[in-house]
């Protein structure tokens, strides 16, 4: 394990309790596009982390405002702890103070989430998130408020968001009624990301207790759609590759200009109709050596693109214009 047993037992034993006014209201809140990071692998699936520097310096470069690692994009239930802490160390590190660095901590053995939380909030990162198990599955709002709260406690000084992504964790719990309870057991608690289609239940949670809580958008394909129920940041894959097209919604959708929105959220529809055409989450990572950021094949059980189906879709792409509308400034 990356971080010894001792040093959590110790923050477990040194920290505070603090409420949610002084701890979690003074934070300021996730806004704008937050990439989920990729984790660079070689050829033979080790981890490539001279990659991430050049990486985050794109990603600063192209309007990108916070960093979430270790989640579905960033492959961390693939990799051990140990790995998983390479790579949150090395995101922190080139990072350098210029974006929050939210790192995700959730696993199935929850005194490794723990861990996990220790060493993020060591190592200096600025947020730390969680997904629920998805072995044995939390089956009520009370257990997965204790199974967050034994996560949170890890990092007592750090925000908690909790990962909200019921179609990969089969964890389908009514997040307005997970606010509630989290908020008492929590004191950490600061919002969601919220990584589900369901914005009608997405706009309940922004508004939820004069919108206390910070809630952020994981569905790239539907950004236009939460901006219109009033989100404010969000989460996504795409946005390593393709965040001037989102931050032109964005733009658009502020100046009052819903078609110019509209037009440029299509174009990301598009983009990612083109992904569904190959094994997707690598067709994804595959963008990244596209576009001069080369981050390895993905792990099992995803497939890797052969060579010519990363020639295919370089087609697919450069057909749809996405080399002009996709990454230019």
């Amino acid at each position: 394990m990356c971080l010894l047993n001792t040093l959590f037992r110790e923050q477990k034993l040194t920290r505070k309790k603090m409420s949610m006014d002084n701890k979690t209201e003074t934070t300021p809140r996730l806004t704008g596009l937050v990439a989920a990071t990729y984790a660079p692998m070689h050829a033979d699936g080790s981890l490539n982390l001279e990659m991430v520097a050049p990486i985050v310096d794109y990603l600063v470069s192209v309007g990108i405002t916070g960093l979430y690692v270790n989640g579905s994009t960033g492959e961390g239930v693939s990799m051990t702890s140990g790995e998983r802490c390479q790579v949150a160390e090395a995101y922190v590190q080139a990072n350098a103070g210029r974006l929050p660095v939210i790192v995700q901590v959730g696993h199935n053995s929850l005194a490794e989430s723990a861990e996990l939380a220790a060493h993020a909030q060591a190592i200096g990162a600025d947020v730390i998130s969680a997904c629920s198990p998805s072995y044995f599955k939390p089956d009520s709002v009370g257990n997965l408020v204790d199974c967050m709260a034994e996560t949170a406690a890890g990092a007592p000084d750090l925000p908690f968001y909790y990962y909200h992504i019921p179609r990969l964790t089969g964890a389908a719990i009514d997040m307005l009624a997970f606010l509630d309870q989290a908020e008492a057991r929590i004191p950490t608690i600061r919002g969601v990301k919220y990584s589900d289609t369901t914005a009608f239940e997405f706009q309940a949670c922004l508004e939820h207790r004069n919108r206390r809580f910070d809630v952020l958008w994981g569905c790239d394909e539907m950004l236009l759609s939460a901006l219109a129920v009033g989100a404010k940041g969000a989460v996504g894959s795409t946005y390593n590759f393709a965040a001037p097209l989102y931050n032109r919604v964005i733009e658009a959708y502020n100046a009052g200009d819903l078609a110019e929105a509209q037009r440029c959220q299509l174009l990301s529809v598009k983009m990612i109709n083109v992904f569904a055409r190959y094994p997707f989450h690598s067709a994804m990572k595959a963008v990244m050596g596209l576009i001069g950021l080369e981050c390895g094949p993905r792990r099992l059980p995803h497939v890797a693109l052969t060579p010519d189906q990363v020639d295919s879709l370089r087609a697919d792409l450069d057909e749809i214009g996405f080399l002009d509308w996709g990454t230019a400034q």
